[in-house]
């Protein structure tokens, strides 16, 4: 991310009163979360013909299974240079301060930014679709519309720190568990 963008990000969080010190975690939108179970449907198909071809064992096995083996290993590739580029531009990121957070956009641009005073309730929705585990995190807001975004993972320390915000800001809180059977 360039100098000039996180001091602005920076300055925008000094404006609405936010000081001190911030973590910043990687969040998403509802496409983010949608990309991320078609990666993962993608890689258990690739997993499951690869192992097709080691049962059915046609004629040039070798050069099928090279075939299949270099898509994973593009996928694969692809997938971590994603990961690495996203995280050194901080794109789709929340800053958490003691006295709010900040939104980016997958630009990297401020999408929104929210006092703990300014908010009303927090709802989190998780569970797992499709090899994903994702938790939804809305947040409603005095006068202004809710704020939305997903944490992708079982065990996130992004929702252990919002929820204990919003425990130490008394701000109520509802949890919703969605079972897909």
């Amino acid at each position: 991310m360039s100098q000039k963008r996180r001091a602005g990000l920076q300055q925008r969080a000094r404006e609405i009163g936010f000081g001190g010190g911030y973590r910043t975690y990687a969040v998403t939108g509802v496409p983010g979360a949608l990309g991320q179970m078609a990666w993962r449907t993608i890689a258990a198909l690739g997993v499951l013909a690869f192992g097709m071809l080691l049962i059915t064992r046609p004629p040039s096995v070798l050069f099928r299974l090279a075939v299949v083996a270099g898509v994973l290993l593009v996928w694969f590739c692809l997938r971590l240079g994603w990961r690495r580029a996203s995280a050194a531009l901080e794109l789709n990121r929340c800053y958490l301060y003691a006295d709010g957070l900040v939104l980016t956009d997958q630009f990297g641009a401020l999408r929104a930014a929210v006092a703990w005073a300014d908010v009303t309730r927090l709802k989190r929705t998780y569970g797992a679709w499709l090899f994903t585990v994702s938790h939804r995190v809305e947040l409603t807001r005095r006068g202004a519309p809710s704020l939305t975004f997903s944490v992708l993972g079982s065990q996130s320390e992004l929702v252990d720190q919002l929820q204990a915000q919003a425990a130490r800001n008394r701000i109520p809180q509802q949890t919703v568990h969605i079972r897909v059977q």
